[in-house]
């Protein structure tokens, strides 16, 4: 008997919340249309302060990176977590870029394109991975191929942001004037 009121009892809720929904329709409107045009801008301070911050930062993922390289052959996707890892060093050498003032980028433009040239030649290593292992090399000589590449080419990278740092006096009252 409880069984069969119980059953009732929910379909009588059903019924009802059906029949306010019945009687008092609701309006339903669509999202207002987005407006689309440049996107905002926001300012990134150039302060000698952030500058140094930024490049801490690239200078602790080129780190982390290199420490990935080193560990992550414990972990299931390996080459996943150093992809990530070099993803998170474009961004901060981005970020950067980005605290660098005008004068700074114009005196450093050369240097800094061919410091993003070769963060995209640490990103052909990845590839050159991948198309070892469809080549039918073992996962684990190319593991340790890219590793070893990935360490070297990124140690010689960062002696290049510190050695272009340098010379744009990145981090000083003169070069964020």
């Amino acid at each position: 008997m409880k069984r069969i009121n119980r059953k009732w009892s929910v379909a009588s809720i059903v019924a009802s919340l059906t029949g306010v929904l019945w009687v008092c329709p609701c309006v339903l409107r669509a999202q207002p249309p987005l407006e689309f045009g440049p996107p905002p801008t926001r300012s990134v301070p150039s302060t000698p302060q952030a500058q140094r911050n930024a490049l801490n930062n690239v200078q602790s993922r080129v780190s982390w990176l290199n420490n990935a390289t080193r560990t992550a052959g414990n972990f299931n996707d390996s080459v996943g977590k150093i992809s990530r890892e070099f993803q998170s060093l474009r961004a901060s050498f981005n970020a950067f870029t980005m605290t660098l003032n005008p004068q700074q980028l114009a005196n450093g433009a050369d240097e800094l394109a061919e410091l993003s040239a070769g963060l995209d030649i640490l990103q052909e290593s990845f590839t050159n991975y991948h198309n070892d292992v469809a080549g039918g090399r073992s996962e684990g000589a190319a593991f340790a191929e890219l590793t070893r590449v990935l360490r070297q080419i990124a140690g010689l990278w960062l002696q290049e942001v510190n050695r272009v740092s340098a010379r744009l006096q990145v981090g000083t009252l003169r070069g964020a004037a």
